[in-house]
C-alpha cells in the first residue's frame, strides 16, 4: 500500500511540474469548459451510480450503520445540485486567474525590481465526507488554481466518485494538461499511506469533525488546512426584530440541517423570554425542530435538533460561543449596527460568488472562511535586473559600493503579460 501511495503522490508531483510547462490561463480555463461538457454528457451514468450508492447506504441507515444526514448529503439528485454543481464549473472558469499576480513591487536599486507574484500550492490532497459533487467543485478550484490534486471522499459514494473521476480525466484528455492532475483514491489506508507523503504532497485539506482534522495533524508532517466541526450558533439580542426573528432562526436550522454552517445553537437574551422567544419557539415546533439535552453544546446535531440557551448579555453570548463553538459560521440578529462586527452567518463560497469552495477553514493562518482560488495560492518573490551587466551581491552593502534605493513600483499588477507566467512554481 505504501509504494502505491508513493506512486499516486509522485504522479501527482509530475503531472503539476508537467502542467507548469503548458498551464496558461486559456488551457485551465479550457479544461473547466470541457469538464462541464463531459458532465453534461455523462449525466445519466453518472446519477445512475449516484442512485446505486444511494440504495446501498439507505439499506445502511435501515440497519442502522449511517444516519439519515449523511444519506441527504450523498444525493446528487436532489433539488437543483446537479445543475447548481455544473454552474459551479461555469463561474470559476470565468474567475480572474488567482496566479500571476503582483502584490508587492519595489525597485531596489537603478534597473534591479523585487515582486512578489501569487503561484500555485504545488500537490492538494483533500479529504471530504460523501457529497459528490465535492469531487468536481475541488477539482474545478485546483484547476483554476494551477494545483494538481488528489480527493478522497466517503466510501458510502464509491461508485459516483468513480464515474465523476472518470469524467475528469476523460475531458482533461482533450487538453494539454495531464489526465492525471486530478486523482482520486479510496481507502482510509490509502489516505494513511499518502499522509507519510511529504516530499511530493504540499497541503493537506481535510473536511470533517474535529477529530479528523486533528487526527491528521497529528499523522503527517505536510502541512494541513484545517475544516473543523461546524458548531454554529445565532445570538437573539434584545433589539432583535420579531418577525427577522422568526424567520432567520428557522431558516438557518430547516434549509440544509446536515450542512456545516446549519445553526445548532440559539441564543436567547433573557429579555425576550416572553416577548420574542415564544414565536420563535412555536415556528421552531411547527417545523418538527427539536430541542437538545443541555449538554449538547458541543454537538454537531446536522439535524433537526437544536441546543438552546438563555444570556444575559451580549459578552456573555460571545463568551458563550468562544468556549463551545468552533468558530465556524455565527450569527447576531440585531438592530444595533455596533454589535454586528463579531458575527457571520451566510458562509458559503459559492453564495460569497467564489464558484465553489474548496472548504471552510477554522484556523487563522493563511486562509479563513470559506476557501475559494485566493486559498489555493502562495506566492514567490521574483526578482529582476535589467542592469547591462547586471547585478551582484558583491556590489551592494557597506562602503562605497551600491545601496539600496527602496523604491515602491506602482501600477503593474501582472509580472509579464504571457498567460503562462501566472503559473509558475
Amino acid at each position: 500500500m505504501l509504494a502505491s501511495a508513493e506512486s499516486i503522490a509522485q504522479t501527482a508531483k509530475a503531472a503539476f511540474e508537467a502542467s507548469q510547462l503548458v498551464s496558461t490561463t486559456t488551457e485551465r480555463t479550457l479544461a473547466l469548459q470541457e469538464i462541464r461538457k463531459q458532465l453534461e454528457a455523462n449525466k445519466d451514468v453518472i446519477l445512475r451510480a449516484n442512485g446505486e450508492d444511494m440504495a446501498r447506504a439507505e439499506a445502511e441507515v435501515a440497519a442502522g450503520r449511517l444516519t439519515s444526514s449523511l444519506v441527504k448529503r450523498l444525493d446528487l439528485r436532489a433539488g437543483d445540485k446537479w445543475d447548481t454543481m455544473l454552474q459551479g464549473v461555469t463561474d470559476i472558469a470565468a474567475l480572474p486567474d488567482p496566479t500571476g499576480s503582483i502584490t508587492y513591487a519595489r525597485s531596489l536599486h537603478d534597473d534591479l525590481e523585487l515582486y512578489r507574484v501569487t503561484c500555485p500550492i504545488g500537490v492538494l490532497l483533500v479529504i471530504f465526507e460523501s457529497r459528490p459533487e465535492v469531487i468536481i467543485n475541488i477539482a474545478a478550484l485546483a484547476l483554476k488554481s494551477g494545483n494538481a490534486a488528489i480527493l478522497k471522499g466517503g466510501k458510502e459514494s464509491t461508485r459516483t466518485t468513480a464515474e465523476l473521476t472518470r469524467t475528469i480525466q476523460a475531458a482533461l484528455g482533450r487538453t494539454a494538461l495531464p489526465g492525471t492532475f486530478i486523482q482520486t483514491v479510496e481507502t482510509r489506508a490509502e489516505v494513511t499511506a499518502l499522509l507519510d507523503q511529504d516530499r511530493y504532497i504540499d497541503l493537506v485539506i481535510p473536511r470533517g469533525s474535529n477529530a479528523l482534522v486533528r487526527s491528521i495533524q497529528q499523522s503527517t508532517r505536510i502541512a494541513v488546512m484545517g475544516h473543523a466541526d461546524g458548531l454554529c450558533a445565532i445570538y437573539l439580542d434584545e433589539s432583535a426584530d420579531r418577525e427577522k426573528a422568526k424567520r432567520i432562526v428557522v431558516d438557518a436550522k430547516i434549509d440544509y440541517p446536515a450542512a456545516c454552517n446549519a445553526v445548532e445553537t440559539l441564543l436567547v437574551h433573557e429579555s425576550l423570554l416572553e416577548t420574542i422567544w415564544p414565536e420563535v419557539a412555536t415556528r421552531l415546533f411547527s417545523t418538527h425542530v427539536l430541542p437538545a439535552t443541555s449538554e449538547a453544546y458541543t454537538t454537531e446535531h446536522l439535524s433537526l435538533t437544536l441546543s438552546v440557551r438563555t444570556v444575559p448579555s451580549l459578552s456573555a453570548a460571545i463568551a458563550h460561543i468562544n468556549k463551545h463553538g468552533s468558530h465556524h459560521t455565527d450569527c447576531i440578529i440585531t438592530d444595533r449596527q455596533m454589535r454586528v462586527a463579531p458575527f457571520t452567518r451566510f458562509a458559503d463560497g459559492f453564495r460569497y460568488g467564489f464558484g465553489a469552495e474548496v472548504g471552510i477553514s477554522t484556523g487563522r493562518i493563511h486562509a479563513r472562511g470559506p476557501v475559494g482560488l485566493d486559498g489555493l495560492v502562495t506566492y514567490k518573490y521574483v526578482l529582476r535586473s535589467k542592469g547591462e551587466d547586471g547585478h551582484i551581491v558583491g556590489e551592494f552593502g557597506q562602503g562605497p559600493g551600491k545601496s539600496n534605493t527602496r523604491i515602491n513600483l506602482s501600477g503593474q499588477t501582472t509580472l509579464c503579460k504571457r498567460e503562462n507566467k501566472g503559473s509558475e512554481s
